[in-house]
């Protein structure tokens, strides 16, 4: 207990200081007092404990149980007829009841952290709302880059040189906007989600991506000027950064009964969109085969092939620009129905992952313990030596598989379950082949025969010899 104890609090203040360095640029040179920064770092400490708990079961336990190995106690445990599965019992049982509290931790504890940090941020940005945005650097806010060479007045909401880029999405083509100005003004309104940015004396630039290719090569673009240009920047956005960037997404703020009745009515919502999106199709299927019956009589009847040749010039050129215009008008709509699903079933892939993320972190301790615990039998080596390569070894590739899981069940790659559980199930494995290797005596090589594999070039060698012999 007194070594999990060591190497949870190491760890976890190892990984605080990391979530310092994360938000250092919301921290630094911003006049806060040290009661506010204190509950910043509180309010975050607790979204780490899921890495944090897992990393110290896997080390603690073969700390432990490679001293205990290397000081023979297993070997006089067993000669009083105590065997590894009893000696592991009460720890066993200890795990299972910590990965209990862990399960609920993270149900109830990291969700209302997760929602206080959300919004201490936001209190802080509209206290001083020129904490959003620092000097002389690119500051990102959603869409949104600002840069500004100077601020001043009493909270730094004056601001001066002001330089924004704006990211849009025009088919998922792009069009970018900036906007420079002279001076600006920051204000905003307790209790309001916005952050209003006055904008004085500047220039508004967009480039306009056309859908035509040929067109694009003409660079086509819109300038203006302005005495006075107002913003409202969504707060919210704040939040909405990579989750791996230390991000609190709307999801991880419910627990388990409210993420499970999101996720029904988010799905409810994406069921009812699909069949509109079908209808809509079948709609203009239908219009576009009544036509089709109606052309068709007529070219029965008028014993003609072609029935542009009906129309002169002027009007096939009219015709063929309305069927264009009908093709581009249908491939647009397809297109942002397609993208409106897609981001709609992402946002129901992370809910999903969050509410098995739940469940596998409690599961996670139990197979850090599982393969640990043998494996410092197996190797018979305590301390902080070679355990610590070993757990970072291990740790790092859960870490890995993890993460590489979860983005593809974000992407819709492959299911969130699936994504989630990967890197338990590819593990899983392991914890049993190495509990029954350390069960039977057998070593971490031991009984593993790769003569199938030398064989072949052991007798290849052999006949090369002989024939130089000979």
């Amino acid at each position: 207990m007194i070594t999990f104890a060591s190497v949870f609090v190491i760890l976890f203040f190892i990984f605080v200081l990391q979530g310092i360095w994360l938000f250092i640029s919301e921290l630094a040179g911003k006049d806060l007092d040290t009661f506010t920064v204190f509950k910043f770092l509180s309010f975050y400490a607790p979204t780490i404990v899921p890495l944090v708990l897992p990393l110290s079961v896997l080390l603690a336990s073969i700390m432990t149980f490679g001293s205990f190995a290397e000081n023979y106690e297993f070997a006089a445990m067993k000669s009083s007829g105590i065997s590894l599965q009893r000696s592991m019992r009460m720890l066993t049982i200890s795990i299972f009841i910590l990965s209990l509290v862990s399960f609920v931790f993270a149900n109830n504890v990291i969700p209302e952290a997760q929602y206080r940090f959300i919004n201490l941020r936001k209190d802080i940005v509209q206290q001083s709302p020129a904490m959003a945005i620092g000097e002389g650097q690119f500051n990102s806010i959603g869409n949104i880059n600002i840069k500004v060479e100077k601020k001043s007045g009493n909270n730094g909401e004056v601001l001066e040189d002001v330089i924004m880029h704006v990211k849009n999405s025009t088919r998922g083509l792009g069009a970018n906007t900036v906007i420079k100005a002279k001076s600006g003004l920051l204000e905003s309104q307790e209790g309001s989600n916005y952050l209003q940015l006055q904008l004085f004396d500047g220039n508004y630039y967009e480039n306009i991506i056309p859908s035509e290719y040929k067109e694009r090569k003409k660079l086509p673009f819109a300038k203006s000027s302005f005495k006075k240009y107002i913003i409202n920047i969504d707060l919210t956005k704040l939040n909405t950064i990579d989750n791996n960037d230390g991000d609190i997404t709307s999801e991880k703020m419910l627990n388990l009964s409210e993420l499970s009745y999101t996720v029904d009515s988010l799905q409810r919502n994406y069921d009812k969109d699909v069949i509109s999106m079908a209808d809509n199709m079948v709609q203009r299927q239908e219009v576009i085969l009544n036509k089709k019956s109606t052309s068709t009589t007529s070219k029965k009847d008028l014993g003609i092939d072609d029935l542009l040749g009906l129309y002169n010039k002027n009007d096939q050129k009219r015709i063929l620009t309305v069927v264009k215009n009908n093709i581009t008008s249908t491939e647009f709509s397809i297109h942002n129905s397609k993208t409106d699903l897609e981001n709609k079933k992402k946002k129901i892939n992370d809910h999903w992952i969050v509410i098995h993320e739940k469940f596998m972190i409690a599961y996670s301790c139990l197979l850090m313990f599982f393969i640990g615990a043998p494996l410092g039998a197996i190797i018979r080596k305590g301390g902080i030596g070679l355990p610590i390569v070993f757990a970072i070894i291990i740790f790092i590739a859960f870490h890995f598989i993890n993460t590489f899981g979860r983005k593809l069940a974000q992407e819709d790659s492959i299911p969130p379950f699936l994504g989630t559980w990967m890197a338990s199930i590819l593990l899983t494995p392991l914890a049993v082949v190495l509990t029954y290797r350390a069960t039977n005596d057998i070593g971490l090589m031991g009984s593993l025969n790769f003569d199938w594999l030398t064989k072949p070039f052991k007798r290849l060698f052999n006949d090369k010899n002989k024939e130089n012999n000979n």
